[in-house]
């Protein structure tokens, strides 16, 4: 890990209402400056039809996008889909094989991994997997950030009761 590297956590979530369905991510943003004061941002996003895995990308590359320079960045989020296609190496193995699984099948949401990819150029990234919906105070705001991002989706898009 690089010394001059700004630090920056990164918490994330992603929700949908059926999968598919109205979805949303929430991810908050936290790095503490040379004077020990602590910066944080919060984004959140709803869409009419999407699913829960789409979300929990989405969180982490909307994070990611939103930074301006190199950083090492934590990456917390309770999705062993994102988490584990860091850490498991699935990511390298998809891209060897020409973006198909083990099976041979397209992997999903080529896209959006892409895009995670690219976001990613210039950063260390390191990915922590957490339970969610268990007390975790950054992953049950960005829970909260992500399930409202979908209720308004649904309800601006007449799919929600």
């Amino acid at each position: 890990m690089e010394k001059d590297l700004m630090q920056v956590t990164l918490f994330s979530d992603g929700s949908s209402r059926g999968n598919p369905g109205p979805g949303g991510y929430g991810t908050v943003l936290r790095y503490v400056d040379g004077s020990g004061k602590i910066h944080e941002r919060e984004y959140s996003e709803g869409f009419p039809d999407t699913t829960n895995n789409r979300m929990e990308l989405m969180g982490v590359i909307t994070g990611l996008e939103k930074l301006t320079k190199p950083c090492h960045v934590h990456i917390i989020s309770d999705s062993r889909y994102v988490v584990d296609a860091f850490n498991k190496h699935w990511l390298d193995s998809w891209q060897q094989r020409g973006w198909k699984g083990a099976d041979k099948k397209p992997v999903k949401n080529i896209d959006l991994w892409q895009r995670l990819l690219k976001a990613a150029e210039g950063h260390e990234l390191e990915f922590t997997w957490i339970k969610g919906h268990n007390g975790h105070p950054e992953n049950e705001r960005c829970d909260a950030l992500a399930t409202t991002a979908a209720d308004r989706a649904a309800e601006e898009n007449g799919s929600l009761g």
